[in-house]
């Protein structure tokens, strides 16, 4: 039988022990350690792009990673933490979800979802246990196990982000706001960030002769790193040496309350984007990410009926 994903986080946390391991690699060997059936291997999820073990395994993984006992190094390739060999150590045989709440990553990875919960996915959703004890319709369900999904990419996304170059974020940027449609019809972007670029990291031009442009700062920051006040003054001032009213101050981090402030009382309409809006919004204008599956729920007609 195909062991539910936290079942498989001890062993996919084991696999690890010894080095750097290539995820593809732990799926076969889960697959061997427990055993499966050539059918369990290659049994598929219904949306028939990825198998079920894999699957199993990688969100196995995922929820590791949460909790900070392992960390990616490179795509597909994860590694094991001082924290994840202390699990070993000294953890218990099964490492669930309730194991991983002792952790302070893993529980702000559950408040930002407001999902709480310790039991196993069915297929690749997420379905939240709370949801099912408190007597929710198969309707709640499906939506809280797609938000918790969507909270999943999320996470993942601004963790790619924060590990990213600054010209990769400064490009990414860009590509988003066009994405969003700050171009206009026949508009451009282009990334200004070199030297000289006068305080902005980017342009964008709202009209094919570049008459009504938008400036963008784009500042790659990690999780515990606040844009202050001054940046926002300073960003403030670039503007003005160029005559532009608007811009856009986007970073992967998070902004300070007296920076907000600023960015409110100052003449020019600046928008502020922080880490976790961004990833939203890349996340609704698919930069980074693609649908992979569109599920249709149907509903009685009641119009046919009468």
């Amino acid at each position: 039988m195909i062991p539910d994903f936290q079942t498989l986080m001890r062993p996919v946390l084991a696999a690890s022990a010894a080095g750097e391991r290539r995820i593809g690699e732990v799926v076969d060997e889960m697959a061997t350690a427990f055993r499966l059936t050539d059918d369990e291997r290659h049994e598929m999820l219904d949306s028939g792009r990825q198998t079920r073990i894999a699957n199993r395994v990688h969100w196995a993984r995922a929820y590791l990673k949460q909790a900070g006992l392992v960390r990616a190094t490179r795509r597909g390739y994860y590694e094991i933490t001082d924290r994840g060999r202390e699990a070993l150590a000294s953890g218990p045989e099964r490492i669930t979800m309730q194991f991983l709440d002792q952790f302070p990553e893993y529980r702000e990875f559950q408040t930002r979802s407001n999902k709480p919960g310790s039991d196993v996915p069915a297929d690749n959703f997420l379905v939240p246990h709370e949801a099912e004890k408190a007597g929710g319709t198969p309707d709640e369900v499906l939506n809280a196990a797609h938000a918790e999904l969507q909270d999943a990419l999320a996470s993942e996304l601004l963790s790619r982000i924060r590990e990213s170059s600054p010209d990769f974020f400064e490009s990414a940027v860009v590509r988003l706001l066009l994405r969003m449609g700050y171009g206009g019809e026949g508009g451009s972007g282009e990334v200004l960030g070199r030297s000289g670029d006068g305080g902005v990291d980017g342009v964008i031009d709202k009209d094919p002769l570049g008459i009504d442009q938008v400036y963008v700062q784009a500042k790659r920051y990690g999780a515990s790193s606040t844009v202050g006040a001054g940046e926002i003054r300073d960003f403030f001032g670039a503007l003005s040496l160029k005559d532009v009213s608007r811009g856009i101050f986007v970073t992967s981090g998070t902004f300070s309350s007296g920076a907000r402030t600023t960015a409110e009382k100052l003449g020019a309409r600046i928008v502020l984007i922080d880490g976790t809006r961004l990833v939203r919004l890349m996340i609704a204008h698919s930069v980074g990410c693609r649908v992979t599956r569109t599920l249709e729920i149907a509903e009685v007609d009641e119009e046919f009926f009468q």
